[in-house]
């Protein structure tokens, strides 16, 4: 984030924002301009990823199951852009704080002589194994009673999510669920550049397990907690509350098999009511017009030809 930081107060803040006497080092104008980065960076990157999930991947007869709500897309929308202000709060604070040198965030190679380069794969996949731990949890303590119906339960008003529930969170839900990612720098080293591309990528994964396209690799599925285990977490709560794997689902006893991979899932409940719908129409015009209704009709219309 220093780079984006910069590059903007170059060429945007410093010309165009800002008084002169406001120093690009004075931590109002650092704590602002951190605001209006995330806060536009995270719209746009919803905006864009739900959108482009919604036209290529999103199965549009989801939208004819019994609970896909009226004006649904409009109310995640909604509450997506009601919410997102307030968890950019904290989530600006946090890169604040990164970038006022609190955490252990740095800059290039990592200064352990014997990773050097391979300090960043390395780092990528702890990120990975803590933040997936955490949000485990975290996800999990929210749905304790006495946290859920205050927090955490309007996302869980969309038991069929479209890609805008994605971001359609309790502010403080949504910020928690982001905050492993800023705690990590604080306890271990990270790349800055990484800590920013996993910024970019969570949002990327939190819409893509809300696209309802379920299509992962046969090999991995046990593996990925991916958009088919997340769709039956919003249809039955207390299951698959994992963020990228599976394992804590699995160590703590509450993964479920998802209902999609045994072809029992919303797309598949949605495909069998249209085929029910189209027997009982085709049923019920039988019965309308028999076989014998129209021979029956054209020898009375001959009758009365032949009588006139």
């Amino acid at each position: 984030m220093d780079e984006v930081l910069k590059i903007l107060d170059d060429y945007i803040f410093t010309p165009f924002l800002y008084p002169a006497s406001w120093p690009t080092d004075y931590w109002l104008r650092q704590l602002l301009s951190l605001l209006i980065i995330v806060y536009t960076g995270a719209t746009t990157l919803y905006f864009v990823t739900a959108s482009l999930c919604y036209a290529f991947l999103f199965d549009k007869r989801l939208m004819n199951h019994p609970k896909f709500l009226k004006n649904q897309i409009r109310t995640e929308i909604k509450c997506s852009l009601m919410s997102m202000p307030l968890m950019n709060i904290p989530t600006a604070a946090m890169f604040f704080l990164h970038h006022r040198g609190y955490g252990k965030t740095y800059d290039g190679v990592s200064s352990s002589v014997w990773l050097g380069y391979m300090s960043l794969p390395v780092e990528f996949v702890l990120v990975v194994a803590f933040t997936d731990m955490m949000i485990y949890w975290i996800h999990r303590a929210f749905h304790h009673k006495l946290l859920y119906s205050a927090i955490h339960k309007p996302h869980h008003a969309f038991k069929v999510p479209s890609p805008f529930a994605s971001h359609a969170f309790h502010p403080v839900d949504g910020f928690m669920q982001s905050f492993p990612y800023h705690l990590f720098p604080f306890i271990f080293p990270l790349n800055k550049y990484l800590y920013l591309i996993f910024f970019v990528l969570v949002n990327f994964w939190t819409v893509s397990i809300h696209d309802g396209d379920c299509k992962i690799p046969d090999l991995l599925k046990p593996f990925i907690n991916g958009s088919a285990h997340h769709t039956d977490h919003h249809l039955y709560y207390n299951y698959n509350y994992g963020q990228f794997f599976t394992l804590w689902d699995r160590l703590a006893g509450s993964y479920r098999n998802p209902s999609t991979f045994e072809e029992k899932g919303p797309l598949h409940h949605v495909i069998k009511k249209n085929k029910v719908d189209s027997c009982q129409e085709y049923s019920e015009a039988k019965s309308v017009h028999p076989s014998g209704w129209a021979k029956s009709l054209k020898r009375n219309d001959a009758l009365r030809l032949t009588t006139s």
